[in-house]
């Protein structure tokens, strides 16, 4: 557990002076720690400390057993409603035949379908660095064939020794 992660709480708030608040909203100002805990005590609850470096602490007094299985509740609930995005990698290259072409397309056409988001990317070797944008061609000829069920989220550049061009589903 990091320091930042770390609850102070009950008999480890040193500070003399807080400002504290009862879990549900009533205020009970700037009071000292012996009063804070007294209270905390009497209700059958916990002292913690929210804002450490304020002036002066602010403390709360709540159940924290219960506040920290809401949270991990919270967490856990978000996770669950997380969308994983899968990116499928088609690699082609400057000098890839016209049925090569249709063949990974009709992969990559599958792989929209199914509503994975899709990276195409072209390759180019030695003496072809010396025309990138025969890379490009071969991308803005794949475009076409995979328009009508995916949308352009970003159009062909250049990277590196790389043609890039993603292609995500359509909505």
């Amino acid at each position: 557990m990091s320091k930042k992660d770390r609850v102070i709480m009950n008999d480890d708030i040193r500070a003399s002076e807080l400002r504290c608040t009862i879990d549900g909203g009533e205020s009970l100002g700037i009071i000292s720690t012996d009063e804070a805990m007294l209270k905390a005590n009497e209700l059958n609850l916990d002292l913690v400390l929210i804002a450490p470096d304020a002036k002066p602490p602010v403390a709360k007094i709540m159940d924290y057993g219960k506040y920290k299985y809401q949270k991990e509740k919270q967490l856990k609930e978000q996770r669950k409603n997380q969308v994983k995005i899968v990116v499928k990698e088609i690699k082609l290259s400057v000098k890839i035949a016209e049925n090569d072409v249709t063949y990974k397309v009709k992969h990559a056409r599958e792989f929209l379908e199914k509503g994975f988001h899709v990276k195409f990317r072209v390759f180019l070797r030695g003496r072809e660095m010396a025309n990138p944008d025969a890379g490009k061609q071969v991308l803005l000829r794949v475009w076409p064939m995979v328009e009508d069920i995916g949308v352009m989220e970003k159009p062909p550049k250049f990277e590196g020794r790389y043609f890039n061009m993603y292609v995500t589903p359509q909505k």
